[in-house]
């Protein structure tokens, strides 16, 4: 068989990364490209975390606007931006602290609020670092907003 061939035909087998995973990727490559040229300005951010949020469907959509409004009351000091397609906030450096992935992204059962390994939230030798959300009510919206606050810290 021809060396072509062969290429084609392995491409064909491939279990390599799934369309949402690629897409994810693309945007993630997109985001970094624009974070640079826009030197992590927050207006830019901001208008760029509003756009993903309105492209979720529902239930998603709601959720992520009440935690947007959330984190930017608790922690004003982290700086809107989408990473993977998706809300997040970064610190002075950066460096994504909490982020939100809608559960229709890649057709899960609930949207998940998780903290990167800048968050601020050690204690001991084990604590959470994501959390998967089916619904917001005021108790949820309280323990993020703590989380936040000493994430952020």
């Amino acid at each position: 068989m021809s060396p072509k061939k062969d290429t084609q035909k392995s491409a064909k087998k491939s279990t390599g990364w799934t369309d949402d995973e690629k897409a994810a990727m693309k945007a993630r490559a997109q985001e970094l490209k624009a974070e640079a040229r826009a030197n992590k300005d927050k207006a830019e951010g901001e208008s760029a975390v509003l756009a993903a949020i309105a492209a979720m469907k529902e239930p998603d959509r709601a959720m992520a606007k009440r935690l947007h409004a959330i984190i930017k009351a608790s922690a004003p000091a982290l700086l809107p931006k989408t990473w993977y397609g998706m809300p997040a906030y970064a610190n002075k450096d950066g460096k994504v602290v909490c982020f939100f992935q809608a559960a229709s992204k890649f057709n899960t059962r609930y949207a998940t609020f998780g903290f990167q390994h800048d968050a601020n939230l050690d204690e001991g030798g084990m604590w959470p670092t994501s959390f998967a959300l089916k619904e917001l009510t005021a108790t949820e919206e309280a323990r993020i907003s703590a989380l936040v606050k000493k994430a952020a810290s």
